[in-house]
């Protein structure tokens, strides 16, 4: 992820490290901060979340090898040097074995070339060298150093539970070549992974392929950034009452949530740790509860229910109600 702005962010400082500081240093210092800052821990707080942007910013420029190293240059030599971002790493496990055309847009996805020397659309931006960045040399003397190839693009498509677990994604090329995309866990609709050394040639080595993942929506599940939503039916004793009820999670089991007396329909529950897992953090189970109504009524359940209205007829649901709609 590169910035415009690196010339003027110290992300050592925001980190609280020092230039020297290893990985481990780094994802320790990140995660302290991430805590502390987080806007969930924050709520309202538009200065820790600020602070928890900047901190994500730093981390992710890095924990990158490569990012680092262009970061450190770009400081070193006080240029005002423009990058732009690729997408976020692969990892993962488990299989989709889903095959597409690179460039005829088959099951699995296709690519377009990209970056400043190729005439297809939609690839990602080589970096300039330091040639690029004084223009040329020194008096002269200054050689461009060579550079990579060229990025390139491409879009597949993925099951809601692979985007959960992870999963891998085989790309075809139109020379046969099977390209192997590795998904991590936890990885959001829209979002990109780079592979290393698939784009195009050049002479200090390939570029990368960038590959947009697009997730497919669940029947049941929804996703809410790390969170997982569900709607669950409940009967109106359970809801009046209250009760126990067993909730599917994304995992496959089930888990035992207790619902409150007196709940209305719409109501939400929460399970901490139920959410998506990813490397950085976890997100919650969201249950939200839709009470049913019967449609068909036994003779004996109406006569319950005859007798619960005539028990609760003081109770006005609607009390108030012309107060709030005056204009």
């Amino acid at each position: 992820m590169a910035s415009q702005d690196w010339v003027d962010k110290d992300f050592y400082a925001i980190l609280g490290v020092s230039k020297d500081a290893t990985d481990a240093d780094i994802k320790k210092a990140y995660r302290k901060l991430a805590r502390k800052h987080h806007p969930d821990t924050n709520p309202g707080d538009t200065a820790a979340e600020q602070k928890f942007k900047d901190i994500a910013e730093a981390n992710t420029v890095l924990s990158d090898p490569e990012e680092r190293q262009q970061y450190d240059a770009i400081r070193a030599m006080g240029s005002g040097a423009r990058f732009q971002s690729g997408g976020p790493g692969a990892g993962g496990a488990g299989y989709d074995d889903v095959f597409a055309d690179l460039f005829g847009g088959g099951r699995g996805g296709g690519f377009g070339g990209g970056g400043r020397s190729s005439g297809f659309g939609g690839g990602g931006q080589v970096p300039p060298d330091f040639a690029d960045l004084f223009g040329g040399g020194f008096g002269g003397g200054f050689q461009q150093a060579p550079r990579k190839g060229a990025d390139r693009t491409a879009n597949t498509s993925i099951s809601f539970g692979g985007s959960i677990k992870g999963t891998v994604v085989n790309l075809r090329e139109p020379s046969g070549e099977i390209i192997e995309v590795r998904i991590p866990a936890g990885i959001k609709d829209g979002q990109s992974v780079r592979v290393r050394g698939k784009g195009q040639a050049g002479p200090a080595g390939n570029g990368d392929l960038l590959v947009k993942v697009s997730v497919k929506p669940h029947s049941f599940f929804s996703r809410e950034e790390n969170n997982i939503r569900v709607h669950v039916p409940v009967s109106f004793a359970e809801a009046a009452l209250g009760g126990q009820i067993e909730v599917p999670t994304i995992t496959g089991d089930t888990v035992k949530l207790k619902v409150p007396a007196g709940s209305n329909s719409g109501r939400t529950l929460r399970l901490k740790g139920r959410g998506v897992e990813t490397k950085k953090a976890t997100g919650d189970l969201l249950v939200t509860l839709d009470v049913v109504v019967p449609q068909n009524l036994s003779s004996a359940a109406k006569d319950a229910v005859k007798a619960f209205a005539e028990a609760t007829a003081d109770a006005d649901p609607r009390a108030g109600l012309a107060a709030k709609a005056a204009l």
